[in-house]
């Protein structure tokens, strides 16, 4: 589909704070927009939200936790036709992580209408189950360009009905190589159509797509550089060879609780992480090479605070979903200043201080050097020499997470796991941090001092009358 005319102008002018009571939704939907806590509009959502909301195709520039799934959340679900049971909107997003997460916030917004169906769609899962929920069509489908082909091809999935087209975290579709699905996809969908595609960065390949599949949109950008008073961000030049040593004495100096800490290769990742664990470090690696479940480990270990040091490439890190992250660190320094700034805004978020802090070599300073153009300000480089090393100091999560040999499929629910741990033991719910269910695996995060004990508990106990296999993850 080739775009009409050309992109309007973007928008990155401040917007003035508006309510979502200016919108045209109805009276209970904006009750439950605001028993959720949604109380004004941010920049992304007063800027698209009404254009979505007059049906024309959008192309949206916005960083990680500007709120832009709500913004076309609260879009579709206001043109949904509830009574009928046929797909009538999807959103296309490049990890099953982005795709679980969307699918939560659509569902906390459709709380308002009854009888919304929503199914997720995404590879590293049985079809079995997406077959079964598929023999009556949802109203709308999440997932990944490829597992939708897939149910696309077995005719499982019909689109004859498809009103509403999202292309989420786009920039990160195309760098995973998800071009040609997309496309394949596009080609299989009604011409008649609204189409979104929101995307954290604006490189060249999102303008082409955008002509291939949307017509005449409107293009709003948000500002996407971070407020500097949030986020203390420090550049350390090195020495060839110093990287692990540096990012060892930067942990022990600035000792944060959480550290996401970026490299530019998979096996740069899983290399650092066994060096950290050598050195009494508890870090985690996070990759494209991983297993569906060791992944599903990984995140569920660094969300519930049972690892302090998460090691990702940019791809693998997208769409994660941290609401306290104290740190990030550039192990290496992105070649995109774009990049960069997306990265470090994972910290910093929700009123809350994050820290910045980055390694380069001499080399690599036109890179420094594009950052300081890129958010029109010069960046602060600190000598290695001002860090006071903390030595024999251990660097233990304040929590353990245990792994529990059943899930949703065996009809697990958190009450049940809770009250196995606290129910005729001297254990407090205060000492229970979160927990995650999946469909075969449950996790529960406990405080490392009362680790054992719990494990005890619920290796010789019983959940739901039952016992299961326990085991504690390292």
């Amino acid at each position: 589909m080739l775009s009409c005319a050309t992109l309007f102008e973007a928008n990155t002018e401040p917007v003035t704070t508006a309510n979502f009571s200016s919108l045209p939704l109805r009276t209970e939907e904006l009750a439950n927009i605001q028993s959720l806590g949604y109380l004004t509009m941010t920049p992304i959502q007063a800027q698209s939200l009404p254009t979505i909301l007059e049906g024309k195709d959008l192309l949206a520039q916005a960083k990680t936790g500007s709120g832009k799934t709500a913004a076309f959340a609260i879009g579709l679900l206001h043109k949904l036709e509830i009574t009928t049971y046929k797909v009538q909107a999807m959103i296309l997003c490049p990890t099953r992580e982005l795709a679980d997460q969307v699918t939560n916030e659509i569902r906390r917004l459709a709380r308002s209408i009854s009888n919304t169906k929503i199914v997720t769609l995404c590879g590293g899962k049985s079809m079995a189950p997406q077959l079964a929920s598929m023999e009556h069509q949802p109203h709308i489908i999440v997932g990944t360009p490829g597992r939708i082909l897939k149910h696309m091809d077995k005719g499982s999935l019909k689109l004859n009905d498809l009103k509403i087209l999202v292309l989420d975290e786009a920039d990160r579709m195309l760098d995973m190589g998800f071009h040609e699905e997309i496309m394949r996809v596009i080609k299989m969908v009604p011409h008649k159509r609204q189409t979104l595609l929101f995307s954290a960065t604006y490189p060249n390949e999102i303008k082409k797509i955008s002509n291939a599949i949307q017509i005449n949109p409107i293009d709003v950008r948000i500002e996407s550089l971070h407020d500097d008073k949030k986020i203390r961000q420090i550049f350390y030049e090195i020495i060839p060879g110093e990287r692990t040593k540096t990012l060892i004495t930067l942990l022990r100096h600035y000792q944060p609780e959480s550290s996401l800490v970026f490299c530019n290769t998979k096996q740069q990742c899983q290399d650092l992480a066994s060096e950290l664990r050598q050195q009494d470090f508890h870090a985690l690696a996070l990759h494209g090479d991983l297993e569906q479940r060791d992944r599903d480990q990984v995140l569920v270990q660094f969300s519930n605070k049972s690892c302090s040091i998460l090691i990702a490439t940019d791809v693998a890190a997208r769409g994660l979903d941290i609401k306290e992250l104290h740190a990030v660190i550039n192990f290496e320094l992105s070649p995109d200043p774009e990049i960069h700034i997306h990265r470090i805004g994972r910290t910093g978020r929700a009123d809350k201080e994050g820290m910045a802090l980055s390694i380069f070599i001499r080399s690599e300073k036109f890179r420094v050097e594009a950052i300081e153009k890129y958010k029109k300000s010069p960046v602060k480089i600190n000598k290695l020499a001002s860090l006071s090393i903390k030595k024999n100091i251990k660097f233990y999560p304040k929590m353990v997470t245990l792994c529990i040999n059943a899930g949703r499929k065996d009809k697990m629910r958190a009450g049940d796991i809770l009250g196995a741990l606290t129910g005729n033991t001297e254990l407090t719910g205060d000492q229970i941090g979160k927990i995650d269910i999946f469909d075969k695996l449950a996790y529960v995060a406990v405080e490392h001092a009362i680790s054992r004990k719990a494990l005890e508990v619920l290796s010789e106990g019983k959940i739901k009358g039952r016992m299961f296999k326990i085991r504690r993850l390292r």
